[in-house]
């Protein structure tokens, strides 16, 4: 079964989240900061990540950079209330090796294809 990891410091959209994936069968653990998620991860490896990239605390570009330290083939999808293409996040989060990246608000059937997909290509 897939692990996924959402990550975000408002407890309505991490808990929304983990309940529309767990009826989809994927095994989700939550972390309300990247510090926290972080220590998560390092003790049980998710597949994806779905990481918030603005957060009290490290940021989530920040925490997309350590993630890839502990496992590069660790799926990290970047979730923000910024389109791309309105800054140089999207851009930053690419070349440290994000695999996609969303916008809020959440629109779940789009949420649900881009962390699918990312779950498609796990070994």
């Amino acid at each position: 079964m897939a692990k996924l990891m959402i990550v975000d410091d408002e407890i309505d959209v991490r808990e929304f989240a983990a309940n529309f994936f767990r009826k989809r069968k994927l095994d989700v653990q939550t972390a309300g900061s990247a510090e926290e998620a972080i220590e998560k991860i390092k003790a049980d490896r998710p597949n994806v990540v779905l990481l918030d990239i603005r957060m009290g605390g490290m940021s989530g570009i920040r925490a997309l950079e350590e993630i890839k330290k502990i496992g590069s083939a660790i799926q990290v999808i970047m979730v923000t209330g910024t389109k791309p293409e309105e800054s140089d996040a999207g851009e930053q989060c690419r070349r440290l090796g994000a695999s996609d990246y969303v916008h809020k608000p959440l629109k779940l059937d789009e949420l649900e294809q881009v962390v699918m997909n990312a779950v498609s290509k796990i070994p």
